[in-house]
């Protein structure tokens, strides 16, 4: 035999290469008794058809991948969820962080209205007619040589709340609840 004229294929028979380059095939050697036909070994017709048309394309995939179609499918159910975790955590921070930043925005918005007023009120006191009646409302400043009048009312001196305090909140020193249960108990 010579290395050039013969060749092993895929599936173990070998190949014999004429002269003219084409090929020709012959069975690989098995022990066989002469005279005798071949055994060739099929499967009975009934589970042939249980099997059905896509046999060969599922038998031709387990032998490509190396697994059944039970294991491809559990493998795939394992990435599928790996990817879903991996994926969980970080979209999860992201919508968090959507949230807070729409809080903040409106924060913000609040805090800009705050500083349009103030420097609005800032305005306003750089004038000193607006300074003077402020002084005159809430310290109650007066001009040289204006007279000032204050008008206090009993309630507002400081003696005028402890007389309050002092005296009894009912006439007779007994609420009027009290007299009630105490006419009904006898």
């Amino acid at each position: 035999m010579n290395q050039r004229g013969r060749e092993r294929t895929r599936r173990g028979r070998r190949t014999d290469r004429r002269a003219d380059g084409q090929s020709v095939r012959r069975a690989a050697a098995s022990p066989r008794v002469e005279g005798r036909p071949r055994r060739v070994r099929r499967e009975p017709a009934k589970s042939r058809l249980r099997r059905g048309f896509g046999a060969k394309q599922a038998a031709g995939a387990t032998r490509v991948l190396g697994m059944s179609t039970t294991r491809r499918a559990a493998v795939l159910a394992i990435v599928v969820c790996a990817l879903a975790f991996t994926l969980a955590v970080p979209l999860r921070t992201y919508l968090s962080q959507r949230s807070e930043i729409a809080e903040q925005e409106q924060r913000q918005a609040e805090l800009r209205n705050d500083v349009t007023e103030l420097q609005a009120r800032q305005a306003a006191l750089n004038d000193p007619a607006q300074v003077e009646a402020e002084a005159r409302r809430r310290l109650r400043y007066v001009m040289p040589g204006e007279t000032p009048y204050l008008v206090q009312l009993p309630e507002d001196t400081p003696q005028g709340k402890q007389q309050q305090a002092q005296q009894p909140p009912h006439p007779g020193g007994v609420a009027w609840y009290d007299q009630l249960w105490s006419t009904l108990g006898g």
